[in-house]
């Protein structure tokens, strides 16, 4: 929240207060709202010996929110698997629409879940970490269907208690967010960006009125903005035309430390050509095509046309001009835009491609829809991605976030889960050719190249400053793949 520059929060599931003192102790601007009044009482009580606050305390319900409590706030936070106190679905999406309401334009909802859809789908388990500490409680599921999850808690006194409560699924809840006006929902696995589904215990979801990053001029989202700029720019232009030859600007698989950059790019592309039943007639769709080594390697070699569609217009132009060279002005149609927002009708293609695009959006969901959306039934997705390894915690990917202006990476079980839901099929084990030891290699040949090139001039081409921070971005990189930080790879599904 700090990070968003939240100052006022309305806690709209109090309870006993726990959560209302930490905001308070926190330095957040916080007023405590729940139905019970017994509650309250307790959670006021709770402020005084815990901290001597005063907690401002509301008694509200929540399905008319905006009539017992006033003013609008930065975020709105409903914990301890509160909101599963609903059995209506009408009372849920009424109680949504009152947080959003009583948000600012670009506030954020923070709400979290019991992880149901593994208690429902596998049984019911827990590591017992972050909900419940100390070992003097037990809890477990008396009765679970769709409609009714009926907890029972056992202490050691042998006293029992039962609580009874909604199972709503992840996905069902992030679309009631959705329906009712978020632009936005991300979801943590137990605090956590990158998870496997059946792992957590609980689900955070965070929710935003507003994207926090607003579209520029251009339509474009702030994240493909800025790549947008980056790949425009006359330094990013050189340095890639240079130290990878103007074709192909991607991960190469190498099959020797020192092999050159260029080789090992278009053995990349060579592979993920080979797993595709690609004929003259097939239409392919490249996302973010950059210099358009890919679409002429498709085109000449299979005969098939290619819509490139990229956002740099720079890298746009030169990929226009290889292509005239070679005689391929009429195979491959470049096109300026983005992939958040594909300019193309549905079911128009039969080959979704890309290479190391996607982690340049900031709404991944958003891209893998738009994929969804111009995919033809049976139609292949094919694309490599540098992601996050499964459960690396952000922190550690601080410096080569903060370098590409980006919140968070994709991993292989986020692309996995993602494309599941959206109906995909997986092609070979687990649709996904791992290739992790690639990422160390691969920057640490591109570093190796712009030092030798720099001491041949390069730096007459391209400014100080650009690769001082390049050569630093490139040891990050290295860095996350020795430390297995970092993976990449081949995903290939069928839709």
């Amino acid at each position: 929240m700090r990070k968003r520059g939240v100052k006022s929060v309305l806690d709209v599931a109090t309870g006993t207060g726990f959560h209302s003192v930490q905001l308070l102790e926190a330095g957040f601007e916080t007023v405590s709202a729940d139905g019970s009044a017994e509650m309250l009482a307790q959670a006021f009580s709770n402020g005084v010996k815990y901290g001597d606050h005063i907690l401002r305390v509301v008694q509200a319900d929540w399905r008319w929110l905006n009539r017992d409590v006033h003013g609008e706030y930065d975020a709105i936070v409903c914990l301890g698997n509160s909101f599963t106190h609903l059995f209506s679905e009408s009372d849920r999406r009424k109680a949504l629409a009152e947080f959003y309401a009583m948000l600012k334009h670009d506030g954020v909802l923070i709400l979290d879940q019991r992880n149901y859809d593994t208690i429902l789908d596998r049984g019911f388990s827990s590591k017992h970490i972050y909900y419940y500490c100390g070992e003097d409680v037990a809890v477990e599921p008396e009765y679970m269907d769709e409609g009714l999850c009926r907890m029972r808690y056992s202490f050691a006194d042998d006293s029992v208690y039962h609580l009874n409560m909604f199972p709503l699924r992840k996905d069902y809840t992030r679309q009631l967010m959705t329906d009712v006006g978020f632009q936005r929902v991300e979801t943590y696995g137990d605090f956590q960006h990158t998870y496997r589904d059946e792992q957590p215990d609980f689900y955070v979801h965070v929710a935003e009125k507003a994207y926090i990053m607003e579209e520029g001029e251009d339509g474009h989202s702030a994240a493909v903005s800025t790549a947008r700029s980056y790949y425009n720019s006359s330094d990013a232009d050189t340095f890639y035309a240079s130290v990878w030859g103007g074709e192909d600007i991607h991960v190469g698989l190498y099959e020797r430390a020192d092999e050159p950059i260029v080789d090992a790019s278009h053995r990349t592309v060579e592979r993920m050509a080979s797993k595709l039943s690609l004929t003259e007639r097939s239409i392919v769709l490249d996302l973010g095509s950059g210099y358009g080594g890919s679409a002429r390697h498709l085109a000449e070699k299979h005969g098939c046309r290619v819509l490139a569609l990229n956002l740099s217009e720079v890298e746009n132009e030169r990929h226009r001009t290889l292509n005239a060279e070679r005689g391929l002005t009429g195979a491959i149609e470049v096109v300026d835009g983005s992939f958040e927002s594909i300019p193309y009708p549905d079911d128009s293609v039969d080959v979704v491609w890309s290479q190391d695009a996607f982690l340049h959006s900031g709404d991944r969901h958003r891209v893998l829809e738009e994929v969804a959306r111009v995919l033809r039934p049976g139609g292949e997705l094919i694309f490599t991605d540098p992601m996050a390894v499964d459960g690396c915690p952000t922190d550690v990917l601080r410096p080569i976030l903060d370098r590409i202006h980006l919140d968070d990476l994709g991993s292989p079980d986020f692309y996995r889960r993602e494309l599941a839901r959206l109906g995909f099929t997986e092609v070979g084990e687990g649709g996904f050719e791992e290739h992790r030891e690639q990422v160390a290699r691969h920057y640490g040949r591109v570093l190796e190249e712009t030092e030798r090139q720099e001491a041949d001039g390069l730096g007459g081409k391209v400014s100080a400053d650009y690769l001082t921070r390049m050569k630093k971005g490139l040891r990050d990189w290295v860095h996350g793949g020795q430390e297995h930080h970092l993976t990449w790879g081949i995903f290939h599904f069928v839709r």
